[in-house]
């Protein structure tokens, strides 16, 4: 006999879980399918950490949805008792006339957010461990930080499931057939009905799509995070914030030395075009895994170029414009996508995860989706 749920949600990760918690909350029967066990290493959000900030270089668009979800983020912690974030404040560097600091201003002065512009040298004598070149200016951002992504996901995990969500783990979907009223989903070892569904599952969800006639230009694409040690009276979490450089061929991100782990730091551009079936998650497989992000720390951080404590590998997956696809599908309104988080997503799961349970219980959402509309394709 085939189990019926008001909801299903594919890929129980970052938006996957966040979602799960907010419509079981509402009441709503809730079934939740992920082919691991979350939070994991085969989806876009292990790592240990992430970085939010709300002044945003990647477009004010972002700005409600990013202020959202430090409010969730927030009620989550309260509501659990964990710990979730660290105010660090985040450090947004590169020339002067770099767009994306211009970006990262103009929307805080939209959103009046709290932001310092700093030439290089009050950077150097403010964070004595970082070494910036004269025309650079940095733009810092005190009330913004880091998350524990693998904390938030556990957390959302655990409210989901006492709000009366089912959670099934290790069950892959491997077929998913639309119906005017609803959704057949088949996985390895059973099938399940569901009135309404999320298609959250990273890295396939294009397969997932196609088979639902949607093709989408998602690409999954392999990246890599480093850990270097480092000097822990320059670069230890209590003085140091996170940070993100803008170059002129490349972008980099990284996080200050979190209960002496070292200082992480992952490139976000480049990578290697991936099938997350086939993905050698092997670290050092390039020359590139460390090679960039250690270059890197020796022309800006150099006492943060100690050896290697460890590699990781994960997913992005790119729309072409980077911006994000949180949408109903255009035939099946019933069918709803959060997909093409683009590497810079997990900061947002919070306010993505209500959204999409908005959009699936009452037809939209509260905050503006514009940019996300998956007829942009």
């Amino acid at each position: 006999m085939v189990r019926h749920y008001d909801a299903i949600v594919i890929g129980a990760g970052s938006m996957g879980m966040a979602a799960g918690y907010y419509l079981a909350r509402q009441g709503v029967k809730t079934l939740l399918l992920d082919s691991g066990d979350p939070p994991h290493q085969w989806g876009s959000h292990h790592g240990d950490t992430r970085i939010i900030r709300y002044a945003y270089g990647e477009g004010r668009l972002y700005v409600p949805l990013a202020l959202r979800a430090k409010e969730l983020w927030s009620e989550l912690a309260e509501e659990t008792g964990k710990r979730l974030f660290v105010q660090t404040g985040v450090l947004s560097a590169g020339l002067a006339d770099a767009p994306f600091l211009r970006e990262v201003q103009e929307s805080a002065a939209q959103y009046s957010l709290p932001l310092e512009v700093l030439d290089a040298a009050e950077v150097g004598r403010r964070w004595p461990g970082i070494r910036l070149p004269a025309e650079f200016i940095g733009c810092f951002e005190p009330t913004s930080g880091v998350l524990y992504s693998e904390e938030c996901i556990r957390a959302y995990r655990s409210r989901a499931l006492a709000c009366g969500a089912e959670l099934r783990i290790g069950e892959r979907v491997t077929g998913i057939r639309a119906e005017r009223d609803g959704a057949i989903v088949q996985t390895q070892t059973d099938t399940y009905s569901g009135s309404t569904l999320l298609i959250s599952a990273g890295a396939w969800n294009a397969g997932l799509l196609a088979s639902l006639g949607l093709s989408l230009p998602l690409t999954p694409t392999r990246k890599t995070v480093s850990w270097f040690a480092a000097d822990e009276q320059l670069y230890s979490a209590d003085r140091f914030p996170a940070f993100l450089f803008t170059l002129a061929d490349s972008m980099f991100y990284g996080f200050p030395s979190l209960d002496g782990a070292g200082v992480k730091v992952g490139r976000h551009d480049g990578g290697q075009p991936a099938d997350p079936d086939l993905l050698d998650r092997t670290f050092g497989l390039y020359p590139s895994d460390e090679a960039d992000t250690r270059s890197f720390l020796e022309r800006f951080m150099p006492q943060a170029a100690g050896p290697l404590r460890q590699g990781k590998v994960c997913l992005y997956t790119y729309t072409p414009d980077e911006h994000f696809i949180i949408d109903r599908h255009p035939e099946y309104p019933h069918i709803v996508i959060a997909a093409g988080f683009s590497g810079h997503g997990f900061k947002f799961a919070s306010a993505v995860g209500e959204a999409a349970s908005q959009l699936i219980t009452r037809g939209k959402s509260e905050i503006d989706l514009s940019l996300f509309a998956v007829t942009r394709f």
